[in-house]
């Protein structure tokens, strides 16, 4: 025992600090040598500037000296990392604060608990030694009252108990007294001589004589040196043993994301309005991408859909000439299809001639594009009859005068429901029977209407319509989709054999399908990329509140400093705040954007959702908040403890 007491907790030999400021340097302590034992009750005594505090920095490890040793517990303080430092002040350190320095957020019981926190030990646990310190301190009904709800006093005790929640082998009070009045700083220094008298080493740091007066060893510094010293008082003191930490994990990090969250989440709603501020940011920026490509894709959809529609295993041949504008271009004829439907791999090639034409029924009038082609057509643009029947061969072969309605004929002819099948309507005042009436079939991706048309067999609309036989296209569905580019090159070089030049332009659809889907893709990637714009300003937001609160929690930050915290424990902190208000305002925005993007297809915009944007976007605000959030965060955990602690 006698050995385990000739051995200093603190041995401090030949200490000096100095700071410098450019070239202009200033020693504030000069060759402090001082030995302290465990179980010792010292005070150190000084007037304002005599470097007391500094002194008590570096015996927290909450700062090195610029020169001389520091040895704790034998070990040179000197050689240890920063890391190493906050092991230290968590397992050995605990600190009483003349301002308290209690974080505001958090309840009294949760202030205590903050060095367990960074001690690894389990909340059960926590909780549990932080009511049995409260209450051996007569504050059991003031656990959950915040700093601001408690008197100084209340609060001092509070600092107290936090002090000894990892054990507090050696206790640092610097002006424990100093805002308390006459009684509550009577019952604070009982506090301490009682943890004195436990085996604890207690450092009173005072200005106050009469406070020094009070413990069994006075030291004296003035102008940075040690003028007086009561001597070692050791001898005979009950000596506390090592920390308990808890079974938990001594000195783990904050690892339990949990835990990291609902620090996030207090510290979040100390600040409400600004919290929401900086969500309303993402908000708007993950809404805005969502409801951007979803309508982005929904118009890519819809389109694909409507080309989709008339089949993708068709090619289209037109008439084509160089330089030929506004005129009638007498290529394509009614052999050149038949021509064509006799290559391999064509399972149909349907001619079409088309032109204007003015329909009448009773006393109703309308012109509409008349289509002259033959019975396949419906199969090879995938057209189906809604009622009655199509134009079949026979019609072809005996020039017969009958007709197939478009839906929008329909309903401008008939618009009191009468039923047209059987009908006769005027076709340039050529009367043609009603034989059957098309399915709707929508708009063309260029928003043409489809259903604006009537149908009459070729031969007859050649004869007695248009007085022409020259096609307007011919549409040749194919049988493997796989050869459709080689069908294309083989109908390519048939027509110009027949015609003896290139005249005619054929396009198959499975490429206009691919030309198309590209033009939309490049719409979608632009209408995101906008709306990527405000998610990044919101990013910019959460950077710019981050580092307002790093400036208005600095005290904060070196109080978990001062109990323990390590430079990645901080910086996990103030990450995962970052990260909270992301993923908060990137689910809101999701909801927001679904909700606007459905609200826009009721008013019928096409609208797609599917996962990946909606993925993307909560991703991308995820990302915003690691991102933006990482200077903030690493500025805070830079910070030097004892620098953050005497912050304003």
């Amino acid at each position: 025992m006698d050995a385990e007491l000739a051995q200093p907790v603190i041995d401090l030999a030949d200490i000096r600090k100095t700071y410098r400021n450019g070239e202009l340097a200033v020693e504030v302590l000069h060759g402090i040598g001082l030995k302290i034992y465990p179980g010792e009750f010292v005070s150190i005594m000084g007037a304002s500037g005599s470097g007391k505090s500094t002194l008590m920095n570096i015996l927290g490890c909450l700062d090195r000296p610029t020169e001389g040793h520091y040895l704790f517990d034998g070990v040179d303080v000197s050689t240890l990392d920063d890391d190493s430092l906050a092991e230290l002040r968590r397992r050995a350190f605990g600190f009483i604060f003349q301002s308290y320095n209690l974080i505001p957020t958090a309840s009294a019981a949760e202030n205590v608990e903050v060095p367990a926190i960074y001690a690894g030990m389990r909340a059960e646990e926590r909780r549990e030694r932080a009511e049995e310190l409260l209450t051996s301190l007569r504050l059991e009904d003031r656990m959950d009252h915040r700093p601001n709800q408690l008197s100084g006093g209340q609060q001092q005790r509070v600092s107290i108990a936090r002090a000894l929640m990892n054990g507090g082998r050696v206790i640092l009070a610097d002006e424990p007294t100093g805002a308390l009045d006459s009684q509550s700083g009577a019952e604070v220094m009982a506090l301490l001589k009682r943890m004195s008298e436990a085996g604890h080493t207690v450092v009173v740091i005072t200005h106050a004589r009469e406070v020094a007066e009070q413990t069994h060893r006075q030291i004296e510094i003035r102008d940075g040196r040690i003028v007086a010293d009561s001597g070692s008082t050791h001898e005979g003191r009950p000596v506390m043993a090592g920390p308990e930490v808890g079974a938990a994990g001594r000195g783990a990090p904050v690892a339990d994301v949990a835990e990291a969250v609902k620090m996030a989440l207090r510290a979040l709603r100390a600040n409400l309005f600004r919290t929401i501020l900086t969500l309303l940011g993402i908000v708007i920026g993950v809404s805005s991408v969502v409801a951007m490509l979803a309508i982005g894709n929904g118009a890519k959809q819809s389109v694909v859909d409507r080309i989709g529609a008339m089949g993708s295993n068709l090619i289209l041949v037109r008439p084509s000439r160089p330089n030929a504008r506004g005129v009638d271009i007498a290529t394509l004829v009614p052999e050149d299809a038949e021509a064509i439907d006799k290559l391999p791999n064509v399972a149909s090639a349907v001619p079409e001639l088309q032109g204007s034409v003015t329909l009448r029924y009773g006393n109703l009038d309308y012109t509409t594009t008349a289509d002259g082609t033959l019975e396949g057509f419906p199969s090879a643009r995938k057209w189906p009859v809604e009622r009655g029947t199509f134009i079949n061969a026979d019609d072809g072969r005996n020039y017969t005068p009958v007709i197939v309605l478009g839906q929008t004929i329909v309903t401008t002819l008939f618009p009191d429901g009468t039923d047209p099948m059987g009908k006769y309507i005027l076709v340039n005042k050529i009367p043609f029977q009603v034989v059957g009436v098309m399915s709707a079939k929508g708009a063309t991706p260029f928003g043409q209407d489809q259903d604006d048309v009537v149908f009459l067999p070729l031969s007859t609309g050649s004869l007695r319509i248009f007085g022409k036989r020259y096609l307007r296209s011919i549409t040749v569905e194919v049988n493997d989709v796989g050869q459709i580019d080689q069908t294309q090159d083989e109908i390519q070089t048939l027509l110009n054999e027949r015609h003896h030049t290139d005249d005619v332009m054929i396009r198959n659809m499975s490429s206009l399908l691919e030309t198309v889907s590209a033009t939309q893709n490049t719409l979608t990637i632009l209408l995101g990329s906008v709306a990527a714009i405000s998610l990044l300003v919101g990013g910019i937001g959460v950077m710019n509140i981050m580092l307002v609160s790093v400036t208005e929690r600095t005290r904060e930050i070196g109080v978990r400093k001062a109990t323990g915290a390590r430079t990645r424990d901080i910086l996990r902190q103030f990450i995962t705040e970052a990260l909270v208000v992301s993923a908060m305002g990137g689910a809101i925005g999701v909801l927001l954007g679904m909700g606007i993007a459905a609200t826009l297809q009721r008013f019928g915009t096409a609208i797609q959702f599917s996962p990946g944007p909606i993925l993307l976007a909560f991703g991308c605000a995820f990302a915003t908040g690691l991102i933006f959030g990482y200077m903030p965060a690493r500025k805070a955990a830079r910070l030097d403890p004892a620098v953050a602690l005497s912050a304003e």
